[in-house]
């Protein structure tokens, strides 16, 4: 039979694990910083995505990352961002626009640009399921472009698999698979007119 005071103690020994394991719990903000580390490789990464919005409709495609750098193509273009400039490259048109774009229009083909955003200008909460984080941002400024986004990270890898981002009342869902690093070289995030010779060039900065 266990006496009064072995039951205290057991008690208390259950009390201070329960109390350290929940120490140990991350936050959504340390969520998000280990996701951002998994993403902001320095040698690279690639992914597959799909993109759906009510005003867009849908788009799939492959995109490159390294640092803040992107190429994303999808079947109507490319887009190169080489962390300054951006260039579109539109099959159906022949023609490439140069622009410096926002982080929110950024966000439209970059579906991992959240990684440097979230660090400021947003609060934060979570729910987690057995597999997976998923992370609410809400803007602070109202006036921002992306006023929240919603990112579903595997427990497993701190890869997400899904971003939901409002900007007004849209809302573009982006789906991710098949996320690998890999070394890639600055110069793929630059557009080559070598490669392109017959296309026109709009500069819109």
């Amino acid at each position: 039979m266990i006496s009064r005071k072995s039951s205290i103690l057991l008690l208390l020994s259950i009390f201070f694990c329960l109390s350290a394991h929940a120490a140990k719990e991350l936050s959504a903000k340390d969520v998000l910083n280990k996701t951002a580390s998994v993403l902001a490789n320095k040698t690279g990464a690639s992914a597959d995505f799909s993109i759906k919005n009510t005003k867009m409709g849908t788009s799939s495609g492959t995109i490159y990352i390294k640092g803040n750098k992107f190429m994303a193509k999808i079947p109507a273009g490319i887009v190169w961002y080489d962390g300054t400039t951006q260039w579109t490259y539109i099959k159906a048109n022949e023609e490439v626009n140069v622009t410096t774009p926002t982080p929110a229009q950024q966000q439209n083909i970059n579906p991992y640009t959240f990684i440097y955003l979230y660090k400021k200008g947003y609060t934060y909460s979570m729910v987690q399921n057995e597999n997976t984080y998923s992370v609410t941002l809400l803007g602070k400024d109202k006036s921002k472009g992306i006023g929240e986004m919603v990112i579903v990270i595997s427990k497993k890898t701190f890869v997400p698999s899904l971003i939901r981002m409002r900007q007004g009342n849209s809302w573009t869902n982006i789906t991710i698979s098949n996320f690998k690093r890999a070394k890639l070289n600055d110069s793929m995030f630059r557009f080559n007119n070598k490669d392109y010779p017959k296309t026109e060039i709009i500069d819109l900065r």
